[in-house]
C-alpha cells in the first residue's frame, strides 16, 4: 500500500525551526515521504524583552497589532500572559497578520476577524488590503523578531500611522551537526529541500559546508515565496519551485512535482 502513496520512497529535508516542522513532517509521512529534519533556524528569547514587555503595558493604546510571523504570536503572547496575567489583550484592539500561516496562529489562540491577505503572505499583501489604506492617525503595534524587513512599519508610516514596535524574539543559525544528513544525500536519500526563509536557506549553505553545498545545489529546492526562491537561486540551485506559505500547499507542490518526475 505504501508503494502507491505519491511520496513514496522520497526523502524530503525539512529545515523550519523544530517547533514548526511537525506538521509539515507529519503530512510528507502521510503522503508516504520520509521527512529529514535539519532546522535551520533556532527561535530564542529577544536579548532584551524590556522593551516589547514596556509596550505590552500600554496595549490598551494602540488600534492595531500586526504579528508578522507564528513565532511573534507565540512569544508575544507569551510575554502578554506572563505581564498581564488572566486578560492579556484588550477585547478592543484589532489583530493582523500578513498571512494564513500567521492568521491561523492567531485563531489557534482565540483570535477572531484577524486582518489577513487570503493569498500571498508578506507585507506587500498585507499593505495592499483595504483595512491599511486609511490609517492616518492610528496608532500600530508590530510585533517581530530582531532584525528582518523594514518595509511594513516605514509603509504604515507614511501612510500616517503612528508605529511602534515590540521585538520579542530573535533567529540565530543553530549549531547543527551535518554528518547524518550528508551521509544521507550521499546515499542518495534526499530528493527534495524545503525551506521557509531566506535567512533559513543561508544558514542552510553555510551549515552544509562546501560538500554539503554541492548536494544542496543539485537537489530541487521548493520555496514559500518568489523572493525566496530568488535567493536559491543566486546561490546556484538548479531547480527551484514556489510552492507557497502554508503546509498544504508545500505538500502539494511536493506530490504534483513528483508524479510529474515517475
Amino acid at each position: 500500500m505504501t508503494a502507491e502513496l505519491p511520496l513514496a520512497g522520497r526523502g524530503v529535508l525539512v529545515t523550519r525551526p523544530r517547533e514548526q516542522a511537525a506538521g509539515l513532517a507529519a503530512l510528507i509521512g502521510s503522503a508516504g515521504g520520509r521527512a529529514l529534519l535539519f532546522p535551520a533556524i533556532e527561535i530564542e528569547e529577544a536579548g532584551d524583552p524590556a522593551p516589547a514587555l514596556s509596550l505590552i503595558d500600554r496595549l490598551e493604546d494602540f488600534d492595531l497589532a500586526v504579528f508578522i510571523s507564528p513565532n511573534a504570536v507565540r512569544k508575544a503572547l507569551e510575554l502578554a500572559r506572563a505581564r498581564r496575567g488572566d486578560r492579556p489583550w484588550p477585547e478592543q484592539l484589532r489583530v493582523s497578520a500578513p498571512g494564513r500561516g500567521t492568521r491561523e496562529e492567531l485563531e489557534r489562540h482565540g483570535f477572531s476577524r484577524v486582518i489577513a491577505p487570503s493569498s500571498l503572505a508578506d507585507s506587500e499583501a498585507l499593505l495592499a488590503l483595504p483595512e491599511l489604506a486609511a490609517v492616518a492617525g492610528r496608532r500600530i503595534l508590530i510585533f517581530r523578531g530582531e532584525g528582518g524587513r523594514e518595509l511594513l512599519g516605514k509603509a504604515l508610516s507614511a501612510r500616517g500611522a503612528r508605529v511602534e514596535h515590540a521585538v520579542c524574539y530573535r533567529r540565530v543559525r543553530p549549531d547543527a551537526d551535518r554528518g547524518a544528513l550528508l551521509a544521507a544525500w550521499q546515499r542518495g536519500g534526499v530528493h527534495a529541500v524545503t525551506v521557509s526563509s531566506s535567512e533559513g536557506l543561508a544558514n542552510l549553505d553555510e551549515l552544509l559546508g562546501r560538500r554539503g553545498r554541492r548536494a544542496l545545489r543539485a537537489t530541487p529546492l521548493f520555496a514559500p515565496h518568489p523572493r525566496v526562491a530568488d535567493a536559491a537561486r543566486r546561490l546556484g540551485v538548479r531547480e527551484v519551485v514556489v510552492a507557497g506559505p502554508g503546509d498544504e500547499e508545500m505538500l502539494a507542490c511536493l506530490v504534483a512535482y513528483f508524479r510529474r518526475a515517475k
